[in-house]
């Protein structure tokens, strides 16, 4: 009986031993991932995005080793709400942070839960924008909430090294603040009398003065991204890291930052994996923010589809709002989403409108895009007129500039909009010919238009009553560097 006994003893502890084994073995060969953030930068002002202008040597050699998707998009136009949406895989309504300087609701779970519990060193540095803390157990190794580009560094990368060079894998997040405004950091390298502007804005002194000052800023980025990528590559990591580049939204210039047009909702996304991913590739895939943490489970052999996210939507379902693309990232398929979706929340922004919700649907051709309170002017930071913002005076000279009647209905377009807009991308790609009351395209509007209300009530979306909630999204106490710059930016609204 005893030697029964110890014999059955003996097995377990063999069987433990193995167990524990086999978990540090799985541990040891998980990818370590790196997720790099460009702050307010229009996805096309890179060399693999087409741009001829701004150098980006980093960005374009991660290109060259690595897949470029063509069809990305967050759903938020504004950093808080967009970067919760990529770190928790919910769109804003349902998460709770869909006006910008918000948090999401504190049942919602994010990314730092699900690697953490499978042995990641989850960390960031650099710009929080999430909250509250419990949904975000991240590993926060410091940096500032908005680069003034006169407190010294904006981000100390020797900071990283510890966590790259550890027995964990890492998942880290460099959420360095360029090329957002103030656009200060840079070398001036790009001459403003020698700049081509693009169709999509008005030349004006201001519009170059400011376009040199942000591409300048996009190359001081690109030079963060060659110091990270390097890091890793002395920590002899690179191999095994799933390196990846996003420009999030738009830039701070109008139709931009701040809207559901493609200039504010499109973004870059470049990912490389050494051995997994076919280097210089592209890929047409329509994929948004919210498949990117189910995507990167599914690349670490965890299924999305098994995940509680804390928050049920309004069908009761506790999964994420967005899937995996993970067989497009691995080359197999040009085809994810039919449909992605925006949402803009003016409500409780600097200088914004008291209540001017937008909500949009995009297919492969067509924008649909509904501005609930299109009675009223649409404002923001950038029609202040407030002669100490050099912002708001941009939009100014805009309107003082415009080239012909055309190009100034155009400008003032930006302010003063109809409730509903249709866009033909294919022929129409920055979104100014709008024919939503064409009758040739009403059987499109109405497919269109429902889908979008589809979407809202799964989101448990209300609209401008939804709106009319944002300040309270915003409303949060508690301790760190993120809560006390919401508190600064609020006193200010």
């Amino acid at each position: 009986m005893r030697l029964i006994i110890l014999l059955s003893f003996l097995f377990l502890l063999v069987s433990c031993t193995s167990k524990k084994n086999n978990i540090k073995a799985n541990k040891n060969i998980l990818p370590n991932i790196l997720i790099f953030v460009g702050d307010d930068m229009n996805w096309n002002d890179c060399e693999p995005y087409g741009s001829n202008v701004v150098k980006t040597p980093y960005i374009q050699k991660l290109a060259n080793e690595g897949m470029s998707f063509d069809n990305m998009f967050t759903s938020t136009a504004m950093c808080a709400p967009t970067r919760q949406q990529l770190m928790t895989g919910l769109y804003p309504v349902r998460s709770g942070a869909y006006p910008n300087h918000s948090v999401v609701y504190d049942s919602v779970k994010s990314f730092a839960h699900y690697f953490g519990e499978l042995g990641y060193d989850v960390a960031l540095i650099g710009k929080q924008h999430y909250g509250p803390a419990d949904s975000f157990p991240i590993n926060y190794l410091g940096g500032v909430q908005h680069d003034t580009g006169i407190d010294g560094d904006d981000i100390d990368l020797g900071k990283i090294e510890p966590i790259v060079s550890g027995d964990k894998p890492f998942f880290l997040v460099i959420a360095q603040n360029q090329p957002h405004s103030p656009w200060n950091r840079g070398s001036n390298q790009y001459k403003a009398e020698d700049l081509t502007i693009p169709e999509y804005m008005v030349d004006s002194p201001m519009t170059r003065s400011h376009l040199s000052s942000y591409y300048s800023e996009i190359s001081y980025m690109d030079s963060l991204l060659g110091k990270t990528l390097d890091i890793i590559n002395e920590a002899e990591k690179t191999n095994n890291t799933i390196s990846i580049f996003t420009s999030e939204q738009g830039y701070a210039f109008p139709y931009g930052k701040w809207t559901c047009y493609d200039l504010g909702l499109k973004t870059a996304f470049i990912a490389k994996w050494p051995g997994k991913i076919e280097p210089n590739t592209r890929n047409k895939a329509t994929t948004q923010y919210v498949d990117i943490i189910p995507t990167l489970l599914d690349a670490v052999g965890q299924s999305p589809l098994q995940i509680d996210v804390g928050m049920p939507d309004t069908k009761g379902n506790k999964n994420f709002d967005g899937k995996s693309f993970y067989k497009a990232m691995k080359g197999e398929t040009q085809k994810h989403r039919d449909y992605t979706y925006g949402i803009h929340t003016t409500r409780g922004i600097i200088n914004g409108s008291e209540s001017y919700p937008i909500r949009s649907v995009r297919s492969n051709r067509y924008k649909y895009i509904q501005n609930l309170s299109h009675n009223d002017l649409f404002y923001n930071i950038l029609t202040a007129e407030d002669k100490q913002n050099p912002i708001s005076l941009l939009y100014q000279s805009w309107l003082k500039n415009a080239v012909n009647e055309e190009q100034l209905e155009w400008v003032k377009h930006y302010k003063k909009r109809p409730f509903e807009e249709l866009y033909n991308l294919e022929n129409d790609p920055y979104e100014k010919n709008n024919l939503a009351d064409l009758a040739e395209y009403l059987e499109i509007k109405k497919s269109l238009e429902a889908q979008l209300q589809s979407w809202m009530d799964q989101q448990g979306d209300l609209g401008i009553e939804s709106e009319m909630k944002a300040i309270s999204r915003q409303d949060r106490t508690g301790k760190g560097e993120w809560f006390s710059y919401i508190q600064k930016l609020k006193s200010k609204i």
